[in-house]
Formats: structure tokens, sequence, C-alpha cells
């Protein structure tokens, strides 16, 4: 038996295993309740964080804006 990690099944989530690894996840997933209970907490987080409207606040925005302004007038002196 194969011990999964959690990047293991997010990968698998996002369709980027390869075959015989998904394979081998899929038929996991059908006999260990543990792994399929780990599996449904990162596919419930990933459904969470698909319904948030996330973006970096304005202060962040400015202070990137700021820093590049100052290496290219560092750059240009």
């Amino acid at each position: 038996m194969h011990n999964f990690t959690p990047e293991d099944l997010i990968q698998y989530l996002y369709n980027e295993t390869s075959p015989q690894q998904t394979a081998q996840i899929k038929a996991a997933l059908k006999t260990d309740w543990s792994l399929r209970e780990k599996f449904e907490v990162v596919s419930s987080a990933k459904e969470r964080l698909e319904v948030i409207k996330m973006g970096p606040r304005q202060q962040t925005i400015d202070n990137i804006l700021n820093y590049a302004e100052k290496a290219v007038s560092e750059l240009t002196a």
C-alpha cells in the first residue's frame, strides 16, 4: 500500500498525476477510508477557494509599484 501525501491528492484533484499514479490513487480511494477523508478535505478546500474572490490589497500594489519605481530610478541614475 502506498502512502499518498496531501500534495499527491492535490495533484490528483487537478489532474496533474501520471496515468499510473492516477490509477493507484483511484484504487486506494476505493479501499482506504482514511485517504478518502483526506481527499474530501482537500476537495472541499478547493471548492471553497474557487468561491472566494481574492485580490491583493491596494497597499500591497502600491508598495510593489513604489519599489519598482525606485529600482528603475536607481538604474537610470
